[in-house]
């Protein structure tokens, strides 16, 4: 038998959503452990894997208040203004942050950077710990709490397990909770461009037949592109030499940021949603992509994710602080009421907006571009839309309201 570690919260995956998760409980007094299946400096590992995360400005907050921004602020880019635009239609939306108040709308940063700067925050914090590299092979819950067996033979029992360990979640598969979903048949492809002229901090979005293409504004002449492609021709564009490849962003993005390099390698995922049935069990919460894994259309993954990381810290603390058990099932419940139904909301957006400005139809074609130029041409409905993506609108935990914990 093998030594037994014991903490208030036991995290299961070290993303950005678990970690994010743990730095949450800890500031907050718990005493909290990480299992990563990787070894911590992966974090550091030039590229890691390409992405790159648009923070909304009620996502700034939440990463404010578990004191991780101070590690971001350097390799942050402010997002000034974002266009949205169909293909090769001059009517468009706009936004721009002087509408929104004296801040930007949101911020881009390496993915990496979020990593490195977590792993810092983790090693700071003195009610967290990190056991990685990891890996649960057997969880055990009870009503008087979870114990977590590792592959080393290590043991570790806790009040509440959540799980972070992503969209294929071993945790919540062996809790029992069916998922819904389905694939959508299509490839993302990310990687870093470099480009000629200054993005002046502007994030496009450019919705193609196969799917949307983002250009994301990063530190320096760089970008972040996102681009969706139809599962059985992506292998081809990623087969091309670095020249081809980005003759073909340049085709689909066009000329305004001058000539286009690739920065670094390339990496691909495929693109499908997935939602628990429920978001809670026995002494157990799911966050994350274990929760829902929506398609990355407008940037929103990342976002969704520390909303249900502030909902669920919020309630956890709540109930501690009354000297309730960390996993009382009626905080579990709230949580899971509390964030059903943004998630619910967002996967029908962002799906819906897939399936929209996929399609082929002459009327779905005038009628979206038309919509575009309507919401672009209301000040007030403009500045609606421009708060939902900025993270802004909803019953908002206290940390995405700017609140302490």
């Amino acid at each position: 038998m093998g030594q037994e570690i014991q903490a208030q919260i036991l995290v299961v995956g070290g993303g950005m959503v678990g970690l994010s998760a743990a730095a949450a409980l800890a500031g907050a007094g718990l005493e909290v452990a990480v299992v990563d299946a990787r070894p911590p400096g992966h974090a550091l590992a030039s590229g890691t894997d390409g992405r790159a995360s648009a923070i909304a400005l009620g996502a700034m907050r939440v990463l404010e208040g578990i004191g991780l921004w101070r590690y971001l602020e350097p390799a942050a880019q402010p997002i000034q203004e974002i266009r949205v635009s169909d293909r090769d239609s001059p009517l468009f939306l706009h936004y721009d942050h002087q509408e929104a108040g004296d801040g930007p709308l949101g911020t881009m940063v390496e993915n990496r950077h979020i990593l490195a700067g977590l792993h810092e925050l983790i090693g700071r914090l003195p009610s967290a710990r990190l056991v990685a590299p990891a890996k649960v092979a057997d969880l055990r819950r009870d009503r008087a709490r979870a114990v977590a067996t590792l592959a080393d033979g290590r043991r570790i029992g806790a009040s509440l397990v959540v799980a972070a360990d992503g969209r294929a979640s071993p945790i919540r598969r062996a809790a029992g909770i069916p998922t819904t979903g389905w694939s959508y048949g299509q490839t993302g492809i990310v990687c870093t461009l470099a480009h000629e002229r200054p993005h002046r901090g502007i994030a496009h979005e450019r919705f193609l037949p196969a799917g949307p293409f983002a250009m994301l504004p990063l530190l320096g002449n760089r970008s972040s592109i996102v681009w969706t492609e139809r599962a059985e021709l992506a292998p081809a564009m990623l087969a091309l030499d670095d020249a081809a490849f980005a003759a073909e962003a340049a085709r689909r993005f066009g000329p305004s940021l001058g000539r286009l390099e690739v920065v670094g390698a390339r990496w691909s995922y495929p693109l499908a949603l997935s939602h628990a049935e429920r978001y809670v069990g026995a002494r157990l919460a799911l966050v994350g992509d274990a929760a829902h894994a929506i398609h990355p259309i407008a940037g929103q993954g990342f976002n969704l994710g520390l909303r249900g990381v502030a909902a669920l810290a919020e309630v956890v603390a709540d109930a501690c602080r009354l000297g309730l058990d960390p996993a009382d099932g009626a905080a579990l419940e709230r949580y899971e009421r509390w964030r059903r139904f943004d998630s619910l909301t967002l996967i029908a957006v962002t799906d819906g907006l897939n399936r929209l400005f996929a399609s082929e139809s002459v009327p779905l074609a005038l009628g979206r571009d038309l919509g575009l130029a309507a919401v672009n041409h209301l000040p007030g409905l403009r500045k609606l839309f421009m708060r939902h993506a900025m993270g802004l609108v909803g019953d908002l935990p206290r940390l995405a309201r700017g609140e302490p914990l």
